[in-house]
Parts: structure tokens; sequence; C-alpha cells
């Protein structure tokens, strides 16, 4: 029996952070070859590839300015689109639409009335394009914004989507690095759920995140922080050390998150992704903050052993996987 191949398309730091060369060595044992895919050399000459995993997010950004990453970028999909029988985990297009926070928000703000019997929201957001401040004021009363804010970047990837800050008053808004997401920010009790999913497993794992802070406008600074920073592991930022008195929230329901990752994979037709979860300190509601394509797993010991058995899923159902539901049913959201 001729061994299965699955091509991997990753930059060298992810490539090095996942450590495909212990993958590699488990897969073998199972009659599957794995292979590094260079762009730079044609795919047809690398291949054939039952299933291609990837993570072009470096590649699919910067080819917006750039001729080498078009090329590379095109080498890719000319492959993919002259052998259809090649599963791509994930599809472009929803990986593609993940890269643009304003994109990921509404599909959030969608989830939340698709899971409201479950008690899953997601905060109120606003996209902002303009420097108009009188404009930006305007939509965030209009919109029912409640401060502090929480003001991200719209490209939702490399290390410039770290840099987040929080929005005090009105007069903070001027902070905002355009063009940006203002969100409403909920208290959490300074713990973040990282739901990591590989195929139909998915994994919860607890990090620091930002302590609560009184509600409602006040004459404070902008705090501009970098979120992986406030959310590694290891992290004892000031940012999340909580008053002692803190009740701590009870993690979400296992039946709650089993039925988010259900909702997210229609919704998205992807399998390697990311959702960032909080638990309001006040309602108790599961409140959705990001999704994350191909997160990094960190915490994760079973992702090897999930990732081959979903690959091994895959090339056992290959042809009878229905597609994804479209990315234009997204709902509009005004645009400043």
């Amino acid at each position: 029996m001729a061994k299965r191949r699955v091509g991997f398309c990753l930059s060298d730091k992810k490539r090095k952070r996942m450590n495909l060369t212990a993958f590699a060595d488990l897969c073998g044992h199972r009659g599957i070859e794995v292979v590094e895919i260079d762009l730079c050399r044609p795919m047809a000459s690398q291949g054939p590839f039952d299933v291609i995993v990837h993570k072009l997010s470096d590649v699919i950004v910067e080819a917006e300015h750039d001729s080498q990453s078009q090329h590379l970028l095109a080498n890719f999909q000319e492959y993919v689109s002259t052998h259809p029988d090649t599963v791509l985990l994930d599809p472009l297009p929803a990986m593609t639409q993940l890269l643009d926070r304003f994109a990921s928000y509404r599909i959030m703000n969608k989830l939340q009335n698709s899971l409201r019997d479950r008690c899953v929201c997601s905060p109120p957001y606003l996209e902002i394009n303009t420097s108009d401040q009188s404009a930006i004021r305007e939509a965030v009363e209009r919109k029912q914004l409640t401060y502090p804010l929480i003001c991200k970047t719209r490209v939702a990837h490399g290390s410039r989507s770290h840099e987040m800050s929080l929005i005090f008053s009105p007069a903070g808004l001027s902070d905002a690095r355009l063009p940006c997401v203002l969100q409403s920010f909920v208290n959490h009790g300074a713990v973040l759920h990282k739901v990591f999913v590989v195929g139909e497993a998915h994994f919860t794992v607890e990090r620091p995140s930002l302590k609560n802070f009184p509600l409602g406008p006040c004459d404070r600074k902008t705090i501009f922080f970098n979120s992986h920073e406030v959310s590694k592991p290891e992290s004892c930022s000031h940012l999340t050390a909580l008053d002692e008195k803190t009740p701590r929230l009870p993690p979400p329901s296992e039946d709650v998150m089993v039925a988010l990752v259900r909702e997210l994979r229609a919704e998205l037709g992807m399998a390697l992704f990311g959702v960032d979860v909080i638990v309001n300190i006040d309602t108790r509601t599961l409140t959705i903050i990001d999704i994350n394509i191909f997160p990094g797993y960190e915490g994760v010991p079973q992702f090897f052993s999930s990732l081959l058995s979903h690959i091994e899923s895959v090339l056992e159902h290959r042809g009878t996987v229905p597609p994804p539901r479209s990315p234009a049913a997204l709902p509009h959201q005004a645009v400043l």
C-alpha cells in the first residue's frame, strides 16, 4: 500500500514551534509521509499530496503589497485549483476572513444570535476607519458601547496585531490607531479561556488576562499593552493582578463549549483554529472576544495525536465532507 502524503506549508517560526520533525516521526509509524512544502519551487514537482496543512497568514497579508508574496500565493492557489482531490486544511477563503477583525467580529456577532439560548454572547463593537473624532464619539454612543473600550488593530496577524489599548473616556478615543475595532471591555476576573480546536476535538487552556476595571468613563489615561505578553502562561503583569477579594468564577460549562465549537466549525468550515472566551464576572455569561487561525496549541499535550487522528479521518472520508457555509451570509456591520 502506497504511503499517504501530507504536505505542510508553514513559516519557519511556526514549523519550529510546532516541532514538525517530531510530528513527522509520529506520522511515519502510521504510514503517512510528511513533506515540507517549499513555495519557492513548483508544487507539482513536490507532490502529489493527499492533504495539505498550512498557515499562509504571512504570505496572504504581504501579498497585498509585495510581488514575491503574490507569486508564492499564486503558486499555492494554482496547485490547489488543479488538484481538487487534495484536501486543504483549512480553506483559504475561511482563513483569509479571520485575518480581518472586521470580518471575524461579524462572525462572533452572528454566533451570539445562534447561541443565545446557551447564554453565549460577544461584546458590542464598532469598526473604525475614520480619524473624525466627532463621528467616532457619535458612533460609540449610537452603538451603546460602554467604557472602558478595548481597541484592537483591524489586521489580526503579525506582532502589531497583539498591540492593544484600553480607552477610558471619549477624550481617549484620539489614541485609537486606525484602522481598528473598538469593543466594550467586559470584567472577567483576569482569566482567559483559550479554546484550541483540532477537528472534532477541542481543548480549553486557562491563561492570565486583564484585571477588572470600574465601568463607565473616567479621566484615566489610555493603557497600551501587548496581549501576547499579558496572556502568557507565566505572565505576572500588573495588568493581570486582581484584588484578593475578587471571587474566582467557575470554568465555562463543557456542554456550552461543545455547542460553541460545533457552531464555529460549521460557520467557518475550518478544523484548526482557536477561540478566546471569557466569563462575565457580573452575568456569568460566556463571552467570545476573538477567533484565531491555526494557533500555537501551547499547553495542549494531545495536539500531535489529535492532529494525526483528524488527518486520518480526513483521508478516510475524503470527498464526503459538506462545503462550509458561505462567508457572504455574514450580516453587515456599519463601518466608520
